[in-house]
């Protein structure tokens, strides 16, 4: 079934998600490839192939190795190619896109405070949850990844 285009639809709600985006993206102190690298994790954890896609690309686009991108999912596994800023950053993007699950519980919480200070800790997690809402649009109504046959 055909979904609607939610932005033409909904063009102030669309505009408010693109404020958060924007804040999120443009407004913090967090690194650029520290902020792409959440959203890559959060879109995998949604599985929203648009957002997967987007935040693929400007990974490549900003340099990160296709190596590294392509371990993402499991980068628990593979911690040598992650520093230990962005291991916390996708531990705490799982706890916190998984909240339903964990409630962000007091130990990963504290080990996100480890690595981040408080200000960029709430920053990081309003990263997350902006990822969080676009995935539910971007899911809910079929957005298109840009990848080809």
């Amino acid at each position: 079934m055909k979904r609607p285009n939610w932005f033409q639809v909904s063009a102030d709600g669309a505009k408010a998600v693109g404020a958060l985006h924007h804040y999120a993206t443009t407004g913090t102190n967090l690194p650029n490839d520290l902020i792409h690298l959440v959203f890559l994790r959060t879109s995998q954890l949604n599985g929203c192939a648009h957002c997967i896609d987007i935040h693929t690309r400007d990974l490549i686009k900003s340099g990160m190795s296709i190596d590294k991108i392509v371990l993402v999912p499991v980068w628990d596994e593979v911690r040598y190619l992650f520093s230990d800023r962005e291991q916390a950053a996708l531990a705490w993007t799982e706890e916190v896109t998984r909240v339903g699950e964990t409630h962000a519980s007091d130990e990963a919480y504290a080990a996100a405070l480890a690595s981040f200070a408080e200000k960029d800790l709430v920053e990081l997690t309003i990263v997350i949850a902006t990822m969080n809402a676009i995935n539910r649009l971007g899911v809910s109504f079929r957005m298109k990844p840009l990848a080809r046959a």
